[in-house]
């Protein structure tokens, strides 16, 4: 049987790890890049899944996809993990970015300096409007949305961000999947259109903050319902003629465990 190369290897891992895990090795690598600047040498799994935020077993499981299992006693080399997960995540090459759109949230985008250093240099910006045409925004002239396939294909534009409104976003998608673009986060509230082989990613941050409010309102109710038995059971502390006290029922923090992170809703 012939050898299996890294290359190879690491294509069928990827191939099996679910959406959400894939989610959570971005988290994880974040974490543990700040570790590595830290100096830190290893880490445990108890540490790491306190900083992300789930719990230790799902994180065990997450990392078990890139075969890495940690020693009993001493946790997971910080730089091994990295390198894995860095690989898994495809981030040992350069992602080229394009964002059209040159509003306040592109400006930001344009403007954001912790998107090279991860791997996803913005490349090219840009807008309609004639007073933005050739503006440098965050050190780069901002072109016409029509030259987007010409730029996108001579500049090798792998990552397409859409921060138009919603009218302009499925033409700009157009555009960017004609300059070669095969990876597409789009701001604009609409659902995109787009061949099978380019992936889109939506954020939506309307809806991010509705279930936020869903998140607050479940909270309170569940206060509001913990503050109502406390109330009934006032002068209630113990059963006549037995020194036990009532039983005041039983509940969970939050009256329930959540599973937040950055899967919950970016399509």
């Amino acid at each position: 049987m012939p050898a299996v190369s890294d290359a190879e290897d690491t294509a069928v891992r990827a191939k099996q790890i679910p959406e959400a895990a894939v989610a959570r090795l971005a988290v994880y690598l974040r974490i543990l890049s700040g570790l590595a600047e830290q100096g830190a040498t290893t880490v445990s799994s108890e540490e790491l899944s306190a900083a992300a935020g789930v719990n230790s077993a799902k994180l065990r499981k997450d990392l078990s996809y890139l075969g890495s299992y940690g020693t009993r006693g001493v946790g997971y080399e910080v730089q091994v993990l990295v390198s894995q997960i860095e690989r898994i995540l495809g981030l040992t090459r350069q992602h080229r970015v394009a964002v059209v759109g040159i509003g306040n949230l592109g400006h930001a985008l344009a403007n954001y300096g912790g998107f090279p250093g991860r791997g996803f240099p913005v490349e090219a910006l840009f807008d309609l409007d004639p007073d933005l045409i050739g503006v440098p925004v965050g050190g780069l002239p901002v072109s016409h949305m029509d030259d987007i396939p010409r730029v996108c294909s001579e500049r090798e534009i792998s990552v397409g961000i859409i921060a138009t409104p919603p009218t302009a976003a499925q033409s700009v998608c157009d555009r960017l999947v004609a300059g070669g673009v095969q990876c597409i986060l789009n701001f604009a509230p609409v659902v995109l259109q787009v061949p099978a082989h380019v992936e889109v990613r939506k954020v939506d941050l309307a809806v991010e903050l509705q279930i936020l409010s869903f998140h607050v309102a479940r909270r309170a109710d569940s206060a509001a319902g913990a503050g109502g038995s406390a109330g009934e059971n006032q002068g209630n502390t113990g059963l006549p003629g037995t020194g036990r006290p009532a039983d005041n029922g039983s509940g969970g923090r939050n009256g329930a465990g959540t599973d937040g992170g950055l899967g919950m809703v970016v399509r």
